[in-house]
């Protein structure tokens, strides 16, 4: 499993994927840089990275219902995310597939926070002990908001 960073046409991307061997990350010619590496199992690897990938989707889903400019990257994740957000993410989600009780939970949680906010449930006081522990973790691995100013919403009149 592994974190690296790309380009593609002069525009940068990041790609966090599963290959079943080292030199298959480095035949890959668009691939710059290597910023993290675990070798874990491949079944294992594809639970983390489906994890990784709902987590990622959460966040860009919030961003964009939120009217933050993403860069669409000719492949992988936006280079608009930094790599030390993109890196929490990654090692959250590896730490916590070492034990399986927690991982079921924050997963679990992780599918809750597609639909609704963990913090509403947090300062609702609806959940309590581990589960609000994770849930403020998670919630974390979800408060990125890029520098760039939100897109124009304003609708251009018809005619003029």
């Amino acid at each position: 499993m592994f974190l690296a960073s790309g380009v593609v046409n002069d525009e940068g991307f990041w790609l966090i994927g599963v290959k079943r061997s080292d030199s298959k990350i480095l035949d890959d010619k668009n691939l710059l840089e290597c910023h993290r590496k675990e070798p874990i199992g491949y079944e294992s690897a594809k639970h983390i990275l489906n994890a990784i990938n709902l987590n990622l989707d959460n966040l860009i889903i919030e961003l964009k219902k939120n009217d933050f400019l993403l860069d669409q990257p000719p492949r992988g994740i936006s280079y608009n995310i930094p790599l030390n957000f993109l890196e929490n993410i990654f090692d959250f989600w590896l730490e916590k597939y070492k034990d399986k009780e927690i991982w079921e939970m924050c997963l679990g949680l992780l599918k809750i926070r597609r639909r609704v906010s963990l913090t509403n449930l947090i300062n609702s006081e609806s959940i309590k002990g581990d589960s609000k522990k994770w849930a403020m973790e998670i919630e974390n691995l979800h408060n990125y908001k890029p520098n760039s100013i939100k897109k124009n919403s304003s609708n251009e009149p018809m005619w003029k």
